[in-house]
């Protein structure tokens, strides 16, 4: 493959798994919000989990392309351990932080069923810090960073989840009442 296959394929696979994990933690705001109504929660569920795991696939893509592509020469060290690259330090440490917050938050939810449900809830909520994560460095890595589209993309689904996560905080819990019990006569 040339040089630059593997640079399209880097961007490519950043992008789309942005989108991918945007979607999931939009996907995620409707499970806990209930703004619209249908599709049932079921379906939004299994959307959820797959965009999810589709994020890590396509971070793997994104990876596997920077390792490819020879121009800025990312090593095994610069995707795993962050300050590590000559190329955009800080932007690019943020994608590695991203991607361990990534990976937590995937494993956690593989396990739900055999760790403590706080300990899951604790993670998974840190998947808003991992959409801020992911968005600053692809404002401030990406090679795509001035494109328009791309711009309007990060500000709306920003605006988006930012909307939605205060719909999450203000609203009132509904608390989940049981049916009342007859009354038991002796």
């Amino acid at each position: 493959m040339s040089s630059q296959t593997w640079w399209y394929t880097a961007r490519a696979g950043g992008i789309v798994a942005w989108a991918l994990a945007s979607l999931a933690v939009v996907s995620g705001l409707q499970l806990s919000t209930r703004l619209v109504r249908k599709p049932a929660p079921n379906w939004v569920l299994d959307v959820h989990r797959f965009l999810g795991g589709l994020t890590v696939v396509f971070v793997g893509v994104h990876i596997v392309g920077l390792i490819g592509d020879q121009f800025v020469g990312f090593g095994p060290v610069e995707i795993l351990v962050p300050f590590t690259s000559s190329y955009k330090p800080a932007a690019v440490a943020l994608g590695i932080v991203g991607m361990y917050l990534l990976l937590a938050i995937e494993i956690t939810s593989l396990l739900m069923r055999r760790i403590p449900r706080r300990t899951w809830h604790a993670v998974h909520l840190s998947a808003f810090v991992l959409f801020v994560v992911a968005t600053v460095h692809g404002v401030l890595a990406g090679t795509d960073r001035h494109n328009a589209l791309l711009q309007w993309a990060y500000l709306l689904v920003a605006a988006l989840v930012l909307g939605m996560t205060l719909v999450r905080i203000l609203a009132p819990r509904r608390a989940r009442q049981s049916p009342a019990r007859p009354a038991v006569r002796p």
